[in-house]
């Protein structure tokens, strides 16, 4: 069986309620697995991509009533009060969970002509407007959460925030602190925009990953890729940083995230990557 739910705001116990009974929201929407990309605040998702998190159950942010089998006895009805308090709606079916976030803009309230079998005037009863995908599916036979932009889940899971959480401005000084980065012009983690602290988290763990034995050889990538744009003293093995943008290079560069064509020798800046 179907069932709609909803999550009311500033309710303590028996905040999910039954909103719907034998109803679904949504077409079905069969999730490739290979379109499916761990997710990275840099990564921009092609139009039939998902981000997907795995062994969901087991992290912090997700809803209790996810971690069992679902039971719809366990939620009570929706009371007439309580229709503008509804902070998400999730759409039970298929042997899945289909998640939309309710924003003040989806909550309609207006006199209107409807069209079914006859027109009708509708004097203005307030409804939501359910959009063409949802914002998030959870895949209890994978035990993946898969979703668009993380940003827009954030307030159904909460804590989620958590996997695009920036560096601090003390991981931002000891990045800076780099052998092989010379900070010129006043630059300083101060300076350090929003974007370029997310992909300084990357950049540390994947500097952590990497062998001593490598390190002379990512410096040579990133010099030969943004030469003209980096200045490189060869003798003191440094690159001069001094604006925001170039940091946000020589971050590229440790992501090796500069390529070249194969056929015609073209080098370009992958905007975003996908392991295979």
């Amino acid at each position: 069986m179907d069932f709609v739910l909803a999550k009311i705001k500033r309710l303590q116990k028996n905040a999910i309620v039954k909103v719907l009974s034998d109803s679904k929201l949504y077409a079905e929407i069969v999730i490739d697995a290979a379109a499916c990309v761990p997710y990275e605040p840099d990564h921009n998702l092609d139009e039939d991509s998902w981000f997907v998190i795995p062994g969901f159950s087991g992290q912090p942010f997700c809803i209790d009533f996810l971690k069992e089998p679902f039971d719809s006895k366990n939620h009570v009805e929706l009371k007439k009060n309580q229709f503008d308090k509804i902070t998400w709606l999730c759409s039970v079916q298929n042997d899945s969970f289909y998640f939309q976030k309710v924003t003040p803009s989806l909550l309609v309230s207006r006199k209107s002509i409807t069209f079914g079998e006859v027109a009708e005037l509708d004097d203005g009863q307030l409804r939501i407007v359910i959009n063409a995908t949802p914002d998030a599916i959870y895949l209890p036979k994978t035990d993946s959460l898969v979703f668009k932009s993380l940003a827009t889940i954030s307030s159904i899971f909460k804590g989620i925030g958590q996997l695009f959480k920036e560096a601090t401005h003390e991981e931002v000084e000891k990045f800076l602190d780099e052998p092989f980065i010379e900070l010129s012009n006043n630059f300083e983690a101060a300076r350090v925009s929003t974007p370029n602290r997310k992909r300084i988290g990357l950049a540390m763990a994947t500097l952590a990953a990497l062998p001593s034995s490598q390190r002379a050889a990512m410096v040579s990538y990133i010099d030969d890729y943004c030469a003209g744009h980096l200045d490189f003293d060869k003798a003191k093995g440094v690159f001069d940083i001094g604006s925001d943008h170039q940091l946000k290079l020589l971050i590229y560069g440790i992501e090796q995230r500069f390529y070249t064509t194969l056929f015609g020798n073209e080098r370009r800046l992958a905007n975003s990557v996908q392991l295979m």
